[in-house]
């Protein structure tokens, strides 16, 4: 099973609420570039989990613009989760990925093997930096630059995964 854990692209730093900051234009292309990445990295996503932060959900747009694009989607449709803030808890969307991947378990026996899986989270720092640690059983916190990618390989029976690649807009080819 794959795990991709992305940070949103660039955001305005603008007073007032931080969950309503917009994406800037270099945002916006980093996002797209990196949807494109994504998609020719061919993941099979059975889920696609995100803030409801409107930078995330900026994000999220244009991944799963370029996904339809390239027909990698199967009809998944994007769920918001309230617990994938910034200052989520790590442990806490662990747990939430193990419960879903235990009851996914079967189907995947099913269907295919569970190497042609993926579960796709597009968040905010410092969070997606505890996920990765919190998910690979280790002390250190990857720094994400905007829009990149952290691709974890997740052992389903041992709970627990191995960072494979931390890929950013700046490093990978369009």
């Amino acid at each position: 099973m794959k795990i991709f854990i992305m940070r949103h692209g660039e955001a305005a730093n603008t007073f007032g609420e931080d969950s309503r900051r917009l994406l800037t234009k270099k945002g916006l292309l980093e996002t797209e570039k990196m949807g494109q990445w994504l998609a020719r990295s061919e993941p099979k996503l059975t889920n696609v989990f995100v803030s409801p932060y409107l930078r995330a959900q900026q994000t999220c747009k244009n991944v799963i613009d370029a996904l339809s694009k390239m027909r990698q989607l199967n009809g998944i449709t994007p769920e918001t989760l309230d617990f994938i803030t910034p200052s989520g808890d790590a442990r806490q969307v662990h747990d939430f990925i193990d419960g879903i991947l235990l009851h996914k378990d079967s189907l995947i026996k099913d269907n295919c093997s569970d190497d042609h899986q993926a579960i796709l989270f597009i968040s905010h720092m410092p969070f997606v930096s505890y996920l990765v640690a919190e998910l690979t059983g280790s002390l250190n916190t990857p720094i994400f630059s905007t829009a990149a990618i952290a691709i974890i390989d997740y052992d389903i029976k041992q709970m627990e995964g191995q960072l494979i690649e931390l890929a950013a807009p700046a490093k990978v080819q369009t």
